[in-house]
């Protein structure tokens, strides 16, 4: 059950985190103004707030562990917003990160 509150946890903080740079990128490149990016910001403070409710209490295991999860993520979230196609590279560069994180965040460890 810790491994799916955690990999939850980390689906809501990339929501939030990706989420709130896509609005101020909107809001900026997009020229859709100050309530985008208010909205973007207001989301990014909301992934730091989330990435502090794991379990885990190493701050560098838990941020270094979702980069992964960012990637992948962004790779996602270009798809069903903006309507990138990634190539076969995109996807394997993800799922190599996808690895990485479940391996630094789920790794069987001796303490």
């Amino acid at each position: 059950m810790l491994v799916a509150r955690s990999a939850a946890l980390f689906l809501l903080a990339a929501l939030f985190e990706i989420g709130g740079a896509w609005l101020v990128w909107q809001g900026v490149r997009e020229h859709k103004g100050w309530v985008w990016i208010g909205a973007g910001v207001i989301a990014l403070g909301l992934y730091g707030f989330v990435a502090t409710l794991q379990s885990d209490g190493d701050f560098g295991r838990i941020l270094a562990a979702y980069g992964g999860v960012f990637v992948a993520g962004s790779i996602a979230w270009g798809m069903v917003a903006d309507g990138y196609r990634p190539d076969r590279w995109d996807v394997a560069g993800a799922l190599i990160c996808l690895a990485g994180m479940a391996l630094i965040m789920y790794a069987p460890r001796g303490r």
